[in-house]
């Protein structure tokens, strides 16, 4: 991956999305969807203004999107939509930080390592920054599924995936609500934090709230168990607090029965402004027949991404972590 590609292609997103979002009088986030549109299929649509027509046709000739590779492609759509979310107040509109997902990814490979394939699915896809990097770093097969309710979300992630050349099946939908599908082998997801507004659709879940609203986080859980296979894997970006919460007694118990706890990794706290908002990334397992827990939790505070020495003890110990785990 080059760096000067990334930033040619940032530069030419920047640009046009500032142009179609000043003639179609959208957001700068919408506009950068309809810009990765415009690049995936190689001509304006339409329904745009002729003058705006015109000024696309001029840009598309100076690029072509087959001169990219998928993470540059990635890497330059993920600056176009933080530069965008800076504009955006919606705690929604967030977006997995990339060392982040960079790390989710070295994990999902080590826990299918030596697998044939794999299905997947991302819960709170969000743009698809979180997936579509995680399935860049897997050497196997992937059949992807993804669901995202906000609509200008999912349409960047349709839009990205598409010109990173992942195929991805989107629902658009709440992905608290039941979905047309075959549970996976994997379920991971950046969880949106906090109470969930739908008290109907939450009574329906082993982890509703005895009063007041639900925490989504923790329906979210719930929902990715029941679309994993027995012995599949869960992996979520989740608060630090999960365990030390009002409704945590419930969450825990409700793991008990239903998942082994396979890791905790409390993510550095260089990566957020107040530690109150402080992450990290919980690794599950289904139970199944064939399952049993690890003998010892992967339980790790990790360092600052910046710290090459330090993360790469850390990568060491967590090498000799998974090679004991899958012999077990």
């Amino acid at each position: 991956m080059k760096q000067q590609q990334v930033e040619q292609l940032f530069q030419w997103i920047d640009d046009t999305a500032t142009t179609v979002s000043e003639d179609m009088n959208i957001t700068y986030l919408e506009a950068i969807a309809e810009t990765l549109d415009v690049l995936f299929n190689g001509q304006p649509f339409k329904d745009m203004s002729k003058p705006l027509q015109t000024q696309l046709n001029n840009e598309l000739a100076k690029i072509s999107k087959d001169q990219f590779e998928k993470e540059e492609v990635r890497k330059a759509v993920q600056l176009t939509i933080l530069k965008g979310m800076k504009g955006a107040t919606q705690q929604q509109h967030l977006i997995t930080p990339d060392s982040v997902a960079m790390f989710m990814g070295y994990i999902a490979s080590k826990l299918f390592e030596g697998e044939e394939g794999l299905k997947l699915f991302d819960l709170a896809a969000g743009s698809g920054n979180l997936l579509t990097s995680v399935m860049n770093q897997l050497d196997m097969p992937v059949t992807a599924y993804a669901s995202e309710v906000d609509p200008t979300l999912i349409q960047l992630a349709v839009t990205n995936a598409n010109l990173q050349k992942n195929q991805i099946e989107f629902f658009h939908q709440d992905s608290l609500r039941p979905f047309l599908m075959e549970p996976v082998d994997f379920v991971l997801g950046d969880l949106p934090v906090g109470y969930y507004p739908d008290d109907v659709q939450a009574s329906k879940y082993e982890l509703k709230a005895e009063e007041d609203h639900s925490y989504s986080h923790h329906l979210f859980i719930e929902q990715g168990l029941n679309y994993t296979k027995d012995g599949g894997y869960l992996m979520f970006v989740v608060p630090n607090f999960l365990f030390d919460s009002d409704q945590s007694k419930q969450l825990n118990a409700y793991l008990r029965e239903h998942a082994h706890i396979v890791g905790m990794l409390q993510l550095s706290d260089s990566l957020f402004k107040d530690e109150k908002h402080g992450k990290s990334i919980l690794i599950l397992q289904k139970k199944g027949k064939q399952t049993k827990p690890p003998k010892q939790a992967l339980l790790v505070k990790l360092p600052s991404f910046k710290n090459p020495e330090a993360m790469s003890d850390i990568l060491a110990q967590m090498n000799q972590w998974f090679d004991q785990y899958k012999t077990q």
